[in-house]
């Protein structure tokens, strides 16, 4: 494994993908906030092991989850429109990107490399940081996780990235904070840059064991004048 920034500038790889939550913004607390609220109106106590479960889940995938660990009688759907409520202000008002993150996505595309978003997120909830981040501005090619048959638990959302982006996998780096990410996007015959978000809870030695490499954070990277 090499330590970031070696290799990302100049730019080792053909395209470069980005996962949002996390490794462009750090959101985590408000994805625990969100969690907090949820589980308060139905008078269940919140415990820190449930951000990690849900944090490689699609929505609905997560939604299924906690119905079936809380025994709750509502449906996924249900419940995915109340986190998406519920997010969509608190990341409005509390989500910014991480210092340096744009400035190296964009500094790819001057340079002609594709880049892409692939994001258990939604449109509704990244819509909602308008005009700070619009996904669809930065990137050649967005991919929402509802978008794609499983999780990032497996290597779908990266594999139909690269699809869309026409290049082949092995020409893909994919940046993400989670170590299901990190081996999804391995399995998928890419390469893989854990990035630090700074949250006690990741798992830091593992990712940078388990990682091609590690970015302690994106204003380490020296972009070209």
């Amino acid at each position: 494994m090499l330590k970031a920034p070696q290799g990302l500038m100049p730019f080792a790889f053909k395209a470069a993908i980005f996962d949002f939550d996390g490794t462009l913004a750090l959101s985590g607390d408000v994805w625990n906030e969100v969690d907090h609220i949820f589980l308060s109106r139905r008078e269940i106590p919140w415990t820190p092991d449930l951000a990690a479960e849900l944090s490689s889940r699609g929505f609905i995938d997560g939604a299924a989850y906690v119905i079936e660990r809380y025994g709750l009688h509502e449906t996924p759907e249900a419940i995915v429109e109340e986190w998406n409520g519920l997010a969509a202000e608190l990341y409005k008002k509390n989500v910014r990107v991480r210092p340096g993150a744009t400035e190296y996505i964009r500094a790819l595309r001057r340079q002609g490399f594709p880049v892409a978003l692939a994001t258990t997120n939604g449109l509704e909830i990244l819509g909602s940081l308008a005009p700070q981040f619009v996904p669809e501005d930065l990137f050649d090619v967005v991919v929402y996780g509802q978008e794609v048959a499983r999780n990032k638990n497996y290597p779908d959302i990266y594999l139909e990235t690269a699809r869309r982006l026409e290049i082949e996998p092995w020409g893909c780096i994919v940046f993400e904070d989670i170590l299901p990410g990190i081996v999804s996007a391995q399995r998928a015959g890419m390469s893989a840059c854990a990035v630090r978000t700074g949250d006690p809870t990741q798992p830091l030695e593992e990712l940078i064991a388990t990682a091609d490499l590690y970015l302690e954070s994106w204003e380490a990277i020296q972009l070209p004048g």
